[in-house]
């Protein structure tokens, strides 16, 4: 699902950290809706010159970074909506570099907030993850204040337009430096794999469905909701165990021959991950693909839900323990390779 193909037709977006793995498929994906135009904002000249390689004169890349406000009210100028994909995410980095983290996720994000409301773009979907939830790590805790800075600014924008929306992803498949592929660049290598903890569990979604759903969260949006995705959950033991059986092979070595190393969580890591909070859930609505977390007006009242089949939330499962887990042959199937997919062929 991918929304309606009219709404972005004709718009002009901004997507920030554009060249990263989500933020270029975000790209990719937008391309098929007929946008007037999609600039993509990121410091890495050499990912901007790679993606603009594949895409083409369709794309406006913009060399520039969050930190510095004066760039970003330039590249919104004239823009309808942006994607704030732009973020320092990987955990021991984070835990070892607070300040930058701070200085990329909480007050970079604040200053695309003000060029938002100073260049009166349409909306604003901050990108933000599970690791928000009840945070126990820095990456965690400057991705709640960017969703908190994110939903206050419909507080403050006074009259302006501007509504300002979050999207809460869980681990997205194939993402740099996830499991996913780290464990397919260990099997290559002969191992050993390392495995933080077996019976550590992580929602898991595909990137391609993750951006199809944000899509449509960000036409649905209407300002101050954060939208979560419902997924399933999968032990980093089956994850090993299935990627070590199917793909070993592949390479020349025998699945016996893959040693799995346990080496503990990495600075900052919770052993599960949450979707929502306790308090959350006063004001969540669900449809069957994603719930929405609703906020209050200085009053107390709880915003309107958007259309689309939303429904009060009655209890729902806010751990990645207790959720419902992949089996090994659903493992098997995400991690299948391009060319062993049905229907064959690179």
């Amino acid at each position: 699902m991918t929304g309606s193909k009219d709404y972005y037709r004709g718009k002009v977006v901004l997507v920030t950290g554009g060249v990263g793995s989500i933020g270029s498929e975000i790209t990719r994906k937008l391309l098929i809706h007929g946008p007037a135009a999609v600039r993509v904002l990121d410091n890495n000249e050499t990912g901007l010159f790679h993606l603009e390689q594949e895409l083409g004169n369709r794309i406006r890349p913009f060399v520039g970074d969050i930190r510095e406000e004066s760039r970003l009210r330039r590249a919104m100028e004239g823009v309808d909506i942006v994607f704030h994909a732009a973020a320092l995410k990987h955990v021991p980095l984070c835990e070892y570099n607070p300040f930058e983290a701070v200085k990329t996720n909480v007050l970079g994000t604040q200053n695309l907030l003000n060029s938002a409301v100073d260049e009166e773009v349409d909306k604003v979907i901050t990108v933000s993850t599970d690791k928000a939830v009840s945070p126990a790590n820095v990456i965690g805790a400057t991705k709640l204040l960017a969703e908190r800075l994110t939903v206050s600014a419909n507080l403050y924008k006074g009259k302006r337009r501007t509504a300002f929306s979050c999207v809460r992803f869980g681990n997205v498949t194939d993402t740099r430096g996830s499991a996913i592929p780290l464990f397919k660049e260990q099997i290559m290598r002969g191992g050993p794999l390392t495995v933080t903890d077996p019976d550590m569990t992580r929602y898991l979604m595909d990137i391609s469905e993750a951006v199809s759903l944000m899509l449509k969260a960000a036409e649905l949006s209407h300002g101050g909701e954060i939208f979560i995705f419902k997924l399933p959950a999968v032990r980093l033991g089956d994850l090993a165990d299935v990627m070590v059986e199917k793909l070993a092979p592949r390479y020349g070595f025998r699945p016996q021959d893959i040693e799995v190393k346990i080496i503990g969580p990495r600075a900052g890591e919770k052993l599960h991950e949450d979707l929502l909070t306790e308090e959350d859930l006063q004001t969540a609505y669900e449809s069957d693909e994603m719930f929405v977390v609703l906020s209050r007006t200085p009053a107390g009242e709880v915003q309107a839900p958007p259309g689309g089949g939303f429904f009060h939330v009655d209890g729902a499962t806010r751990s990645s323990k207790y959720a419902r887990m992949l089996s090994r042959e659903q493992i098997a199937a995400l991690v299948e390779e391009p060319d062993e997919a049905p229907g064959g062929g690179r």
